[in-house]
């Protein structure tokens, strides 16, 4: 069953949800650029330092700006609820992209409503299969399961 198919699935018009997905490949670049340069200011502050540089669609900034807040406000909760979940490893030793890719999808899960855990956990898939390695998409697709039941388990 595809996610078009699923119930679950995000209630917006195709081009919403290309925007959406567009806005979730601009967050890991903002954050990955973030954590790679030991930027001085927050992740809202990354982000005005690359839209003085590099053209984001107007639309998809609302969907931008929110995700990053939501990471800026709640980075020590998500990370500690990541880490939870990694079985002998922890957030540090993994590559920038994986930990950027399980911070955002751990967003969706855990703040915002209005997304399916399944279309989370599928769009962080998506960044993981376009952005990660050859393991990523495996690695984010079951810590972020695991993330969902223990969410779900406490809900």
């Amino acid at each position: 069953m595809s996610l078009v198919d699923d119930p679950d699935a995000e209630r917006l018009e195709p081009r919403e949800r290309v925007d959406r997905s567009r806005a979730r490949a601009w967050v890991l670049q903002i954050h990955y650029r973030w954590e790679s340069v030991g930027f001085g200011g927050s992740l809202r502050d990354a982000l005005v330092d690359t839209t003085a540089t590099r053209r984001i669609a107007p639309r998809r900034l609302p969907y931008i700006r929110e995700l990053l807040s939501l990471l800026d406000d709640h980075l020590p909760e998500i990370d500690r609820a990541l880490s939870a979940e990694l079985d002998n490893w922890s957030l540090d030793r993994l590559s920038r992209i994986d930990r950027a890719v399980l911070r955002i999808g751990a967003v969706e899960l855990l703040y915002r409503d209005d997304i399916p855990p399944k279309v989370a956990i599928q769009e962080a898939i998506h960044l993981a299969e376009a952005y990660g390695g050859d393991e990523s998409p495996r690695f984010v697709n079951g810590v972020l399961d695991a993330l969902f039941k223990e969410h779900a388990s406490r809900a």
